[in-house]
């Protein structure tokens, strides 16, 4: 990416990692509102506006640095606030309300997909500068977001593959299992500087961003 400067660099990661935080915190919000809990939209949280999501060291410090230090984006925005008592069928509800981000990730995936396809094939000109930044945005979008949703897939608490495991485990073994929750974030540093995490998400990157070069290039 050496047509830009490292501040366009910078806005064409940034930019899709800012949006994909937000509206996968939004994606949790809303469907906690359809299953009964409207905290989130009383709070004034369910909004694309990103400033009232965004947490500066997750959000934005945090994705830029790993991003750069290992390949990998990850961060979070400030959490939508949710009250799990007011769902209506309260274990099945926070699978889908976790579930919610991660689809949230997936929507936004062919999203930018559609805008890299359109930049690649349709724009008259393609090889603008505009356009070729539009399109590596596009292509930051894609990827951002596609890692956002396997990683918070994992079973680590609080990450959202967690709570859909809490959700099918007996009530015993669920509560047991939450308590890992605050050393949550050291286990996924510990995999991360292990290399593990890599290991394990590497491969699917790699095959990921072959179908979607696929997808784009015909």
């Amino acid at each position: 990416m050496t047509e830009f400067s490292i501040a366009y660099q910078v806005l064409i990661w940034a930019i899709p990692a800012v949006f994909a935080i937000t509206l996968h915190e939004v994606g949790h919000g809303l469907v906690a509102k359809i299953l009964g809990d409207s905290t989130a939209e009383d709070m004034g949280r369910l909004t694309i506006n990103p400033i009232k999501h965004v947490d500066f060291l997750g959000t934005i410090l945090v994705p830029i640095t790993m991003f750069y230090l290992s390949g990998f984006i990850f961060g979070w925005a400030k959490p939508v606030p949710i009250n799990w008592n007011n769902l209506k069928n309260k274990k099945r509800d926070i699978a889908l309300v976790a579930l919610a981000g991660p689809f949230a990730n997936l929507l936004m995936i062919i999203f930018w997909l559609f805008i890299a396809i359109f930049f690649v094939n349709f724009s008259e000109q393609g090889s603008g500068t505009e356009n070729l930044f539009i399109f590596y945005m596009a292509w930051a979008g894609i990827i951002i977001n596609f890692l956002l949703m396997i990683i918070n897939l994992l079973p680590i608490p609080p990450l959202d593959g967690s709570r859909v495991l809490f959700s099918f485990l007996p009530s015993g073994a669920a509560f047991k299992y939450l308590k890992l929750e605050p050393y949550g974030l050291l286990i996924l540093v510990i995999l991360l500087v292990t290399g593990i995490l890599t290991k394990i998400i590497g491969p699917v990157m790699a095959a990921f961003q072959e179908f979607i070069k696929i997808l784009i290039l015909g």
